[in-house]
């Protein structure tokens, strides 16, 4: 088997003085489509943050196209998409200028050539925004957000695709579209790790899934056949109806 896109070994994390990732294994070989599931404060978000440089690690080891994170620089052939943001952060952009700042690590000196204008252009056509292509980015809805934030990502040509919780607060058609987008990188030997809460519409795509609770991993193989946070290995939870004092009921680890 080839090298991995991304490794994991053995990584711990925290958040002030709160451990967040309690020593993960985590690897995804090229071509895969990984998903990261488990409830919130599981750590799914600090694990892809660590990846990517966000989130100091405290042990481990973190490998990139086989070079060690700290090392690596090649970040073009990442593509990133964060977790709940607005595409500008308030500052006035034109949608076509938020796509065009991720095609600057392929640049030449900060200069977009005919080459980089093309990949904008496309990315937008992509995720079915070229339509919207000057319009203010502030002027957008919460789904029209995040399919700029997915073209700023794939404006790059990415062999390695991250996205966090890109379904979160979108409506049901951009959703499907975000599965379409999703599914041409997919068919275009893309690598991608998902934090998903649920796998959604993205379930046929998803060839692995890695459960985390409480900062470890309880769960490496098949997606989960439920949904929700309910059907997650390892999943702890007393019914409202439960009486007070009542045991957590655990649902068994996925074989």
């Amino acid at each position: 088997m080839t090298e991995p896109v991304v490794s994991l070994r053995g990584v711990r994390a925290d958040l002030g003085s709160r451990p967040v990732l309690r020593g993960i294994d985590l690897t995804v070989h090229h071509g895969e489509v990984v998903a990261l599931l488990g409830a919130n404060g599981s750590g799914k978000s600090t694990a892809v943050r660590s990846i990517i440089g966000q989130v100091q690690t405290g042990a481990g080891q973190i490998e990139l196209f086989g070079t060690d994170r700290r090392r690596f620089r090649d970040w073009h052939r990442v593509g990133y998409v964060p977790q709940r943001t607005t595409a500008a952060g308030g500052v006035p952009a034109t949608v076509t200028e938020v796509v065009s700042s991720g095609r600057l690590s392929r640049a030449r000196f900060g200069v977009l050539r005919k080459a980089d204008h093309t990949a904008v252009r496309q990315a937008l056509e992509l995720v079915g925004m070229a339509d919207r292509a000057k319009d203010s980015v502030n002027a957008l809805s919460g789904g029209q957000h995040q399919r700029v934030l997915i073209a700023r990502a794939l404006a790059s040509e990415p062999e390695l695709l991250i996205m966090d919780e890109p379904m979160a607060g979108v409506d049901l058609a951009s959703q499907e579209v975000l599965a379409h987008t999703l599914r041409e990188q997919v068919s275009q030997g893309t690598t991608v790790l998902l934090v998903l809460h649920e796998l959604g519409p993205l379930e046929p795509l998803i060839d692995r899934a890695v459960v985390l609770r409480d900062g470890c991993v309880v769960h490496d193989g098949p997606p989960p056949k439920a949904v929700g946070q309910h059907a997650l290995p390892g999943h702890d939870h007393v019914h409202p109806h439960a009486p007070a004092g009542a045991e957590p009921i655990r649902t068994g680890l996925l074989s």
